[in-house]
């Protein structure tokens, strides 16, 4: 049922009203407040939640009744909303089934369970790794979910470790080394040295939540948070039409909190995009800080811009001459026969150092090479 009401806001959304991931969640809260025992009290809860003007209110009844009776219906939902099985409203939601779907934290059916844990057979995975994240279906997404985080878990313990071991050896420190073998007694001299203390990569993560950023914002997030978890120079930025610092809604304890804290957010998720323009007050709002030779930037957009190329260059530029590399994930690049031409896409090359897919899993996981 959870995911029906989520289907329903993202309806609706499509259809003229402007909710998003805050007022999808607030009416995930709604109606796990009111129960699903009467259907027009859960009308009135959704209503409540998703309308914020007399012109959405206007257009809520017809696109609840055209959603709902559909669903119910069977078989034009089956068509309608990805094949879905009929749901019916006849029970109460259990607290935690809502948000525990909406987050990715609850297990598919298409998972074996094996010792009281859920586990995905091997063919699976590797489907499941190549699979454009705008392709996933319902009903593999649960398991994508439970893969993706354990193998960017897996991929960002590897990196940590590095980051720490690096063995680099200088010159040999005669004072330290006397220190370290004059109490041993023994003819076996074993030699310090000193060398410039090696400091880890900063990472700095700047992520397009446009529109037509929809189909892969929530992996990238997922991503971004994952990356975070690990590393202890990670800074994290959404944009569209605007920027938002959200690195301390990703140091949350699990990625559930972590929504909940994202929600609280105004990012501009599904807007516009000027990613020049984010650029600008990136630099100027973060750039001394963050920006150094030791950085790793990365961006995560499509390229569309609504801007002003010339903005988008200038900016490009001056982190490009600020940091170690600059790092842009396309999921578009992933697309057979995908050609950078777009305005925004073409002017931001000459600057990049890496350009790379993040259309899947397995793209994303191909980034442990470049960091």
């Amino acid at each position: 049922m959870s995911e029906a009401i989520v289907e329903f806001c993202r309806f609706v959304r499509e259809n003229g009203l402007s909710g998003g991931v805050k007022e999808t969640l607030a009416a995930l809260e709604a109606v796990d407040a009111v129960g699903l025992r009467d259907r027009g009290i859960f009308k009135f809860a959704l209503r409540a939640a998703l309308c914020s003007s007399k012109e959405e209110w206007g257009l809520f009844d017809d696109l609840f009744e055209q959603f709902w009776s559909s669903l119910e219906q069977g078989s034009e939902a089956d068509r309608r909303f990805h094949r879905r099985p009929a749901l019916r409203i006849k029970e109460q939601v259990p607290p935690d089934a809502a948000l525990a779907i909406l987050f990715g934290e609850a297990t598919g059916n298409q998972a074996e369970s094996e010792g009281g844990r859920t586990v995905v057979g091997a063919s699976a995975q590797e489907r499941l790794r190549k699979t454009d994240f705008s392709e996933v279906t319902q009903a593999d997404l649960a398991a994508l979910e439970q893969i993706s985080l354990r193998l960017l878990r897996q991929m960002s313990s590897r990196l940590s470790r590095r980051l720490r071991n690096t063995g680099l050896r200088g010159r040999v420190d005669i004072r330290r080394t006397i220190r370290r073998n004059i109490s041993r007694g023994d003819d076996l001299v074993r030699l310090s040295y000193k060398a410039k203390k090696s400091r880890p990569n900063k990472l700095v993560i700047l992520l397009d939540v446009s529109g037509s950023m929809n189909a892969y914002s929530l992996f990238l997030v997922r991503f971004a948070y994952t990356l975070q978890k690990y590393f202890r120079h990670v800074e994290t930025f959404l944009f569209s039409t605007q920027l938002v610092r959200i690195t301390n809604a990703l140091r949350a304890r699990s990625l559930s909190d972590a929504w909940l804290a994202l929600a609280e957010l105004a990012a501009g998720w599904s807007g516009g995009t000027r990613i020049g323009e984010s650029l600008a007050n990136f630099n100027q709002m973060h750039g001394t800080k963050l920006l150094s030779r030791d950085t790793l930037l990365i961006i995560l957009s499509d390229g569309w811009e609504t801007g002003e190329p010339d903005m988008l260059a200038a900016e490009l530029g001056a982190i490009k001459r600020r940091v170690r590399k600059l790092i842009w994930l396309n999921p578009l690049l992933g697309t057979e026969g995908y050609q950078p031409i777009t305005r925004g896409m073409s002017t931001a090359l000459p600057y990049i150092d890496v350009f790379a897919p993040a259309h899947n899993l397995e793209s994303l996981l191909a980034l442990e090479r470049q960091l």
